[in-house]
């Protein structure tokens, strides 16, 4: 284990990157209390974070956060070859018998690709550690049978069933032939027999009350009557005696029974009867929570926590599992993290937390969402480019990540669905206040290519026409020509207060990590936020590292 690996384990941590790679460079052998991953279903869809227009509407501009396809390829087949020659033969031989069952389909590529992750997560849990897996069923069988292989079937805990609704649109008028599919599962593996597990309860419902708690004493106090028989008998060392004419194996010493008795606290409803302890309402724990939920529904669109990310959890559903499963000076890890829902409930809680994420709009939005809600939180930033060499690695590896990156940068928001790969010449938008009602468009154009021309400003110029914008951002991962410094000026100014600014800007990613700002009026940040960010904008103390 290296040093770094020892000094981050006590620090939150935000990773951007492929989850697999910063699993085996960056999180140490057993250094992780809970796990839990809600990974991309395989169900042939793609989410996308809405943001909101300056008016409060929804924007239609979609910003792809991640795309839920797997296709069997190179990178299948490498973590298919990565597994079956691995230390875990059970493991070997279960995904071999799924290829022979599958063939080389996008369904197996899911498969190969979860089992190494997996083969990782494993790695980093701490022996009382627990990892729970969220899926719903177009792939949960598969998933058990590789968390079999993985922890090992008798380390299998429960499949917990979270009812996220009562009712489903299932467009029966429509000739629909199945039940509304309203449920996920969730399985809950431990990585030994020593796991860490502290029950959760919830809160009496009034016909619980009504069917259990009867009575009331002189006082008004509400109370239950529960067993005092011992369970086991003689074999579990109960004591055999008699109490108001009944003799049964007890479950308490005759001393301790003479104490109950005179308190007042043991009834016998009716002579004859088997003796009873009462249990008042207020000194009950609440319900234990079963494996089926169906007290945490899924987030609706007017939700004050929803964030329009169509996979978002309620933080209520991440606060229970971390609460069950994770000691109070515990390490979360989230390497699915999405929009940070479980980064946030474990911050709420107190835990350190560890997310990853392979998209920098998702990194973006968790950072908006956590500074947002703690605004002193301290965190490090790990893996977005932190000099000029780390870009252009950046922008070699993935372009539109790079984009995303770079539109950030300037504090704009990401603007175009990625899935048609068109972006009609905008990369990110942000809004000015003009005044006490007017706003104002900027638009942002992002290349992170070697060769960039003059014919690039002309587009730009031609796209504030178009989008009657006040102002463009041409950011550049390599220094501008002559002619486009002459050309962006040719494009004038934008005058707003009297104030004179450029209509076209051009900011090089190396100046942008000097500290330069595109030169503009007072930004709306409430036009740009994600649908949950709070009003008041907040600075945020990290590391990058």
């Amino acid at each position: 284990m290296s040093s770094s690996e020892i000094n981050r384990g006590t620090r939150n941590q935000l990773h951007f990157g492929d989850n697999l790679n910063v699993l085996r460079n960056d999180i140490a052998n057993e250094s992780v209390d809970l796990i839990y991953l809600d990974p991309p279903f395989n169900s042939n869809a793609n989410y996308s974070v809405l943001f909101r227009e300056p008016e409060g509407t929804l924007s239609q501009a979609q910003i792809e956060a991640f795309e839920d396809t797997w296709k069997w390829g190179m990178e299948a087949e490498i973590a298919f070859d990565d597994v079956l020659n691995g230390s875990n033969q059970r493991l070997g031989n279960l995904i071999n018998a799924l290829r022979d069952t599958l063939g080389d389909s996008s369904t197996m590529a899911y498969v190969a690709m979860m089992a190494v992750r997996l083969v990782e997560l494993h790695r980093v849990l701490k022996p009382h550690g627990c990892l729970y897996l969220h899926c719903d069923p177009t792939a949960s069988h598969y998933l058990k049978i590789l968390l079999d292989g993985v922890f090992g079937p008798a380390h299998f805990i429960n499949e917990i069933v979270w009812k996220r609704a009562f009712t489903v649109k299932g467009n029966h008028g429509q000739g629909a032939k199945f039940f509304g599919r309203n449920t996920d599962s969730i399985f809950f593996y431990s990585k030994s027999k020593d796991y860490y597990f502290k029950p959760v309860f919830k809160e009496y419902s009034e016909d619980y009350l009504t069917n259990f708690y009867k009575y009331v004493d002189d006082d008004g106090r509400r109370y239950r009557l529960i067993s005092m028989i011992g369970p086991g008998g003689a074999a579990k060392g109960n004591p055999h005696y008699e109490v108001m004419g009944v003799s049964r194996y007890w479950r308490y010493s005759r001393t301790k029974m003479a104490e109950l008795i005179e308190a007042g606290l043991v009834v016998q409803t009716k002579p004859g009867t088997v003796p009873q302890r009462k249990q008042f309402l207020e000194d009950g724990s609440g319900v234990a929570v079963q494996a089926l939920w169906d007290d945490i529904p899924a987030l609706g669109p007017g939700s004050k926590e929803s964030l329009g990310y169509q996979t978002q959890k309620p933080v209520a559903l991440l606060e229970r599992i971390i609460e069950a499963s994770c000691p109070l000076d515990g390490v979360v890890l989230d390497p699915f993290c999405g929009c940070g829902t479980a980064v946030h409930a474990a911050q709420r809680l107190g835990r350190t937390w560890i997310g990853i994420d392979v998209t920098h709009v998702a990194i973006a939005l968790i950072e908006s969402r956590i500074v947002s809600a703690f605004p002193d939180i301290q965190y490090d930033l790990i893996g977005t480019p932190k000099d000029l060499a780390g870009a252009k690695a950046l922008a070699a590896r993935n372009k539109h990540q790079f984009e995303w990156w770079a539109v950030s940068l300037v504090k704009a928001q990401p603007a175009n669905n990625r899935k048609k790969g068109a972006d009609n010449g905008i990369d990110g938008v942000m809004w000015l206040r003009i005044g006490a009602r007017d706003r104002a468009k900027v638009v942002v154009s992002v290349k992170g290519g070697y060769n960039v021309s003059v014919a690039m400003i002309r587009d730009l110029v031609g796209v504030l026409e178009r989008e009657k914008a006040a102002i463009g951002l041409f950011v550049t991962l390599n220094e501008p020509t002559g002619p486009m410094k002459v050309e962006a000026a040719k494009a004038g100014f934008f005058i707003a207060d009297d104030e004179r600014y450029a209509r076209i800007q051009i900011l090089t990613i190396e100046e942008l990590f000097e500290g330069r700002k595109p030169d503009l009026p007072l930004i709306d940040h409430a036009a740009l936020r994600p649908i949950a960010q709070i009003d008041r904008v907040r600075t945020v103390q990290h590391n990058l590292l």
